[in-house]
């Protein structure tokens, strides 16, 4: 499988999580990541609270995002009125949902290791539950 098919099966993933809350939705958005305008790769809302995220898996022990996207995300979410966030989910882990602040920067990246993930990030219940 490619990774592009594996980026959007998380993506399509993260959706049925949020949708099987009952409270939240939440889609794709088409072209993220390959168009000239910032975009998440999924928007997730319940009454009064919007969420921009960029969706991450891998099956390394470390995830890197380019700065840019990192810059994008909180562009878009400004301007849309929503918090960015970094959802990541590591071989055989639970998604973990991080802040950008949050990342480790790496000169031109930002990087995520499953300890970082771990420390710093929410798992989707404590996200759902705590907005």
């Amino acid at each position: 499988m490619s990774s592009k098919s594996k980026g959007s099966n998380a993506e399509r993933e993260l959706i049925h999580l949020f949708w099987a809350t009952k409270e939240w939705t939440a889609c794709r958005v088409a072209g993220s990541g390959s168009m000239k305008y910032p975009a998440p790769d999924v928007i997730a809302n319940k009454e009064g609270v919007n969420l921009a995220i960029e969706c991450k898996i891998t099956s390394q022990n470390y995830q890197y995002l380019e700065k840019r996207e990192v810059e994008e995300l909180i562009e878009y979410a400004k301007k849309a009125g929503a918090r960015p966030l970094i959802a990541v989910r590591f071989n055989r882990k639970p998604w973990r949902f991080l802040n950008p602040d949050d990342l480790e920067e790496t000169g031109q990246n930002r990087v995520i290791t499953p300890e970082l993930a771990e420390l710093r990030g929410l798992l989707f219940e404590e996200l759902t539950k705590s907005l």
